[in-house]
């Protein structure tokens, strides 16, 4: 019997006014790096990474499930509302998760809508962080499928998500992990994904706020797949050329969920980005 190193725990936070019992995971010791999940999934897609001795060796993974996914519950009274994410709600949570961790400038992860949010907190916040590896990230996409199926009384809203999700698994990935990918979205809660979907195809804010990162101070690197169709390596590196500083990468033979589809071959690429994360020290 083998035990993993990874840790569980549960941090209560206060966002929108009230308390939010979030379900924190974490492996590793040195340098803090928060990471976020995609839209429908939960800390699981990290695991790979925060097993990985070679990383953790000097660097102090976290990753956390927003409020409605994974282990961490919706607020009270969820079923008199209807979810919805927002950009404010995102960054409000994101923020006090690392100040409820009592993290100094931490180093952000973010995929898909993790990476979208990444960028905007590198644009309104840049001085909380170290530096932002922006996975799967873009300034905006507008959905080329209807939200709205994803939850609706005569359809499985997590099948109908793994389904759409499918065609953003590149070839290459494991069918053990395309597989354990798909599973996440299939037991996504009900309206989930649809609510994180609100988020990722309705605001556009982010395309005006990309002149304002400063990657003197905070360093941005993209990361992008092969194989995504939602964000491409074109959608990728339009951003990055918005961004004064910024860098971008493609993954040859990875998808819209690397860590997760494609664990081997996203581990390179995460390496790289982590040493990227040298940020200069400037002065207050």
């Amino acid at each position: 019997m083998t035990f993993e190193p990874i840790t569980g725990r549960y941090l209560t936070v206060e966002v929108a006014g009230a308390p939010r019992r979030i379900y924190v995971e974490e492996a590793g010791q040195g340098r803090p790096v928060l990471c976020l999940h995609t839209a429908g999934a939960d800390t699981m897609q990290w695991r790979h990474l925060m097993n990985d001795a070679e990383v953790t060796k000097h660097h102090r993974l976290i990753a956390f499930d927003m409020p409605w996914h994974g282990k961490s519950l919706p607020p009270k009274g969820f079923e008199t509302e209807e979810y919805r994410l927002t950009t404010e709600l995102y960054i409000e949570t994101v923020l006090a998760v690392a100040d409820g961790l009592g993290l100094e400038r931490p180093i952000l992860a973010g995929c898909s809508m993790g990476g979208r949010i990444a960028l905007q907190l590198a644009a309104l916040h840049g001085d909380r962080f170290s530096g932002f590896i922006a996975i799967e990230a873009s300034d905006f996409q507008q959905s080329w499928y209807d939200i709205d199926w994803f939850h609706r009384p005569d359809a499985h809203g997590g099948e109908m998500g793994a389904a759409l999700v499918s065609a953003n698994i590149s070839p290459y990935a494991p069918a053990e992990e395309r597989w354990n990918t798909l599973w996440m979205f299939m037991s996504s809660g009900p309206g989930v994904f649809r609510g994180d979907l609100w988020f990722y195809t309705r605001d556009e804010s982010l395309i005006d706020r990309l002149g304002q990162i400063d990657t003197a101070r905070t360093p941005v690197h993209i990361l992008v797949g092969a194989y995504d169709l939602t964000c491409t390596p074109e959608d990728a590196k339009r951003t990055a050329a918005a961004i004064p500083g910024a860098t971008v990468s493609v993954m040859d033979e990875l998808g819209h969920f690397p860590m997760s589809e494609h664990p081997a071959g996203f581990r390179p690429f995460f390496v790289d980005a982590l040493a990227r994360m040298q940020a200069p020290v400037v002065a207050d």
